[in-house]
């Protein structure tokens, strides 16, 4: 009996650790290859993360269009925390190229991050945690563009360069 009491507890104590620690993959691997494939071009990059956002923002839209329904809201709660995790890759990269002087301002003028989004108690934490990621994310990006659009200017003959490494 004791020993089938602190099995109970251990399992009760490991089971949501193990949740927490899995990473929500927010790519498809035919996405995860294009990105590979991509890998020496940071605008290419760029770009493909910015269609993968407008897709999964197509499908939120779409959700959102649907009657309320208890499996609407788990697939609206799942859509937008994959969302959020595919905004934070893409935040992630622009640090990275950004940092290297990559030519990205191409890449970042259709950024379009999904704005508004009706509530419903289903999804609530995520859609806020999807709005916040936007809007950092879409801060992120005016502010990177605009510090490459001035250094540009200064160095036009570094202008559409495509760098994989820090210069």
């Amino acid at each position: 009996m004791r020993t089938l009491c602190v099995s109970t507890l251990i399992l009760f104590l490991v089971f949501p650790l193990a949740i927490q620690g899995q990473k929500r993959e927010p790519l498809t691997q035919a996405q995860a290859d294009q990105i590979a494939d991509a890998g020496g071009s940071p605008p290419d990059r760029i770009k493909l993360y910015v269609k993968f956002l407008d897709e999964r923002a197509e499908v939120i839209r779409g959700l959102t269009n649907r009657a309320a329904s208890a499996a609407r809201s788990r697939r609206l709660d799942d859509e937008l925390q994959t969302f959020t995790a595919l905004m934070d890759e893409l935040a992630s990269n622009l640090d990275e190229y950004g940092g290297r002087k990559a030519d990205l301002r191409p890449a970042l003028k259709p950024l379009n991050i999904l704005r508004a989004l009706a509530g419903d108690s289903g999804f609530a934490i995520s859609r806020k945690e999807a709005i916040e990621s936007g809007e950092d994310l879409d801060d992120q990006a005016k502010r990177l563009l605009e510090e490459q659009t001035t250094y540009f200017n200064a160095h036009k003959d570094q202008t559409g360069q495509e760098r994989t490494e820090p210069q």
